[in-house]
């Protein structure tokens, strides 16, 4: 086996929710807050693109390897609405999914030995796939204090003379967590006086609540100039995580690059998920914006219990569907006659004795915490976290 796979470690949010399915199929009753996915249906004019195009003889075909013209038209005017970042369909690559695109990215831009500088707490994707992509992942910590917002302060701690590239995320998975527009244009002045590439992950733009507002880094630093490189996608927004559409945007060469990668890799991502994507794009976004009404409140509902937990503090999530609560009042103490001396033990005591699937803040580079998505049904909700509050009762 390649050194480089021997060191892959693989996803923990995935590990959770197939042990929680696993669980599930032999008579269990699980409740699962591992997987970030929505549980809402895709939205039914989307599906019957789907349909229409599965009937259609051109659809069982290849199409480019970047992807169709019509898709990379749609995605490049959806970058304009949303990013304010003008960009031409020759700058955007539709890829399978948003971790692919993550990768493209990732192999397009690095060279080994090159540092990427990845706030924490982080998705677990983003050091794996840059230090798979020859990368050196530079962890640089935030503070729950200040509400896990990076700083420029923090980001100049952390960066070398090898320092390439920044992971930007906001809305954050895991902590949820959204910068504001000051915050966002001062990463990006910091960035663009050093010369660094940024990866902006805005897979949860339109997933934002109360006073809290999405801004795009490159949208609102033009000073960065083209060292920037947006992924985004389908799957949260619409509802879509199975279709596995998503897709990276920048500078012509750097995604042209990627492109020529992808064809080699896997070509083009399939041309009915193609299709339901662009049926997405085109339509409105009331569906969302219901699925977000609802998240809201799921979103005040889990804070709330969290915090009524004995031992965990939470901050109340500004974006995305998770919830980042500290265990730390739990550590140190037993539970069933088992220590909890990490986030990561009671995570096995809550799925092991309550039946209750989370996530382990040692996968996010953040022990002591746990993630849980609200992104379930608002019984299944309540449940999750009173049996949590139960088992958390019994600790001595």
């Amino acid at each position: 086996m390649s050194k480089r796979l021997g060191t892959l470690a693989p996803s923990a949010t995935l590990a959770v929710d197939a042990r929680a399915k696993a669980l599930r199929a032999a008579g269990e009753d699980v409740v699962g807050f591992g997987a970030g996915e929505p549980d809402f249906p895709t939205p039914a004019h989307i599906v019957e693109a789907a349909v229409a195009a599965c009937r259609d003889p051109a659809n069982h075909r290849y199409t480019p390897a970047a992807g169709l013209p019509e898709l990379r038209q749609a995605i490049a005017s959806t970058t304009a609405r949303g990013s304010g970042v003008t960009v031409e369909p020759s700058q955007v690559l539709v890829t399978n999914g948003g971790k692919h695109a993550i990768y493209n990215a990732f192999a397009a831009l690095l060279d080994p030995g090159d540092e990427v500088l990845v706030p924490a707490p982080y998705w677990t994707t983003y050091p794996e796939s840059a230090a798979l992509a020859g990368g050196v992942p530079v962890v640089v910590p935030t503070e729950a204090s200040a509400g896990f917002h990076v700083t420029v302060d923090a980001l100049e701690a952390a960066r070398t003379d090898a320092t390439k590239m920044l992971v930007h995320v906001s809305p954050s998975n895991p902590t949820g967590a959204v910068l504001d527009e000051d915050e966002t244009r001062a990463i990006g002045r910091w960035a663009a006086e050093h010369g660094i590439w940024v990866l902006c992950d805005e897979i949860y733009e339109h997933l934002v609540y109360g006073e809290h507002r999405f801004s795009s880094l490159p949208g609102v630093t033009p000073e960065l100039g083209d060292r920037w490189v947006i992924v985004n996608g389908v799957a949260k927004t619409y509802a879509m995580t199975g279709w596995r559409v998503g897709w990276m945007v920048g500078p012509a060469d750097v995604v042209g690059a990627a492109s020529n990668l992808q064809s080699q890799a896997t070509s083009n991502v399939a041309n009915v998920s193609q299709r339901a994507a662009l049926a997405a794009l085109q339509g409105d976004l009331s569906a969302a914006m219901a699925m977000r009404e609802v998240f809201d409140r799921r979103r005040r509902t889990i804070h709330r219990m969290l915090n009524e937990c004995p031992g965990v503090t939470c901050a109340e999530p500004e974006g995305a569907f998770y919830a980042f609560p500290s265990v730390a009042g739990v550590l140190g103490r037993t539970i069933g006659g088992q220590r909890i001396e990490s986030s990561a033990d009671l995570a096995e005591v809550a799925i092991d004795t309550a039946k209750v699937a989370v996530v382990p803040g040692e996968a996010f580079g953040a022990p002591g915490y746990l993630r849980l998505s609200y992104a379930l049904g608002d019984d299944d909700l309540v449940e999750g976290v009173s049996r949590l509050q139960k088992l958390l009762a019994t600790a001595e």
